[in-house]
């Protein structure tokens, strides 16, 4: 059953605009570790970080709350799993309300698509629920 879907679209050269006006400020206030590591890896880690932007904006609104309600930009975190697919970790108040609105007995999966064509970058998170695993 699906229980959130949310998308957004930003433009990288804002992204980029940001990163060389704020750098580390901006940096730490929005990406986990993680993502800092993956991003600073490649080659366009402007495009790098605004897919991971993107994410969470459509994360957020997946969740049905925005970044209000004690959600903030580091509790979501683009990970990948060992079989490459990407997803989200949640963490503090996002995970907190991942919890409100998974139904007893179930689990959240949460499946995300990431694409750039620059410009622009964007994210599209789908939250399903499903049986939990004994």
């Amino acid at each position: 059953m699906m229980i959130g879907l949310g998308s957004d679209l930003v433009d990288i050269r804002r992204i980029e605009r940001t990163l060389e006006r704020y750098g580390e400020r901006f940096l730490d206030r929005v990406f986990t570790p993680v993502e800092r590591a993956r991003s600073e890896g490649k080659v366009d880690r402007a495009a790098s970080y605004a897919k991971r932007f993107a994410a969470k904006e459509a994360c957020s609104k997946a969740l049905g709350t925005g970044f209000r309600r004690g959600v903030f930009w580091r509790d979501m975190g683009v990970i990948n799993l060992s079989s490459g697919r990407p997803t989200l970790h949640l963490t503090g108040g996002a995970l907190a309300r991942l919890r409100e609105l998974t139904p007893k007995g179930c689990e959240a999966r949460i499946d995300i698509t990431l694409t750039d064509e620059p410009p622009l970058a964007q994210a599209i998170v789908v939250i399903t629920s499903v049986p939990a695993t004994p």
